[in-house]
């Protein structure tokens, strides 16, 4: 799965911030990476409010999303190189000082990086991936990919394109073609596709709903 970075400008309003945890489920949810959304959203919930409170409204800002090796790289970009982030430590009673303190607990790491003409607060969060352009959904997304390489190659793709080379544009249609051709099989040999067919939804639906209560 290729993950291209992507960036996206804003001026720093209270009401941006809604509109941008949106866009990152979007994003998150279109590169596979379901189990850290919450997390990416607080973070940037965080990072933009901590420009709202101590650069100022009407702030030009950037948050600029990526994958860096097997973590999520979350960057927020503002003009301002004087107001420098400071981890406190928040008490209970106090008003202010929680957001790097969310940040610094929920990140595996963070930090500021300095330019000519802006800063960068920036933090990265753990995806559990096997690589950049991997899979973190466990070993039937793993063993679901093997077989449709092998697939959509023999059936998709002429004989000169690799295997490793399967798009998801492809990879989708040879997923429906070999559903098909696995019905077939089945009716071929006496069995009732249509209730292997529920049969596999009722599988699927109920081992999603077991991850949603594990991300709960």
């Amino acid at each position: 799965m290729s993950r291209k970075p992507w960036d996206l400008a804003f001026t720093a309003e209270p009401e941006e911030v809604a509109a941008l945890r949106r866009i990152m489920r979007l994003h998150l949810g279109v590169w596979g990476l379901h189990d850290v959304t919450d997390e990416a959203q607080l973070c940037v919930s965080e990072l933009v409010s901590n420009v709202i409170t101590h650069v100022g409204l009407g702030t030009p800002v950037t948050l600029a999303v990526s994958v860096r090796g097997t973590y999520l790289r979350i960057e927020v970009h503002d003009p301002d190189t004087r107001a420098l982030p400071t981890l406190l430590d928040a008490g209970d009673d106090s008003e202010g000082g929680r957001g790097m303190a969310l940040v610094d607990a929920i990140a595996d790491r963070w930090g500021v990086q300095l330019c000519v003409d802006r800063k960068v607060t920036w933090c990265e969060l753990a995806t559990g991936l096997s690589s950049a352009n991997g899979h973190c959904s466990g070993a039937r997304v793993t063993r679901a990919e093997a077989m449709l390489g092998l697939y959509g190659a023999a059936v998709h793709l002429p004989c000169t394109v690799a295997p490793r080379m399967l798009s998801v544009t492809v990879a989708e249609e040879a997923a429906i073609d070999m559903i098909a051709d696995l019905l077939h099989w089945l009716r071929a040999h006496g069995c009732d596709a249509d209730d292997a067919l529920d049969r596999a939804q009722t599988h699927y639906e109920a081992e999603v709903a077991d991850d949603a209560d594990l991300l709960a």
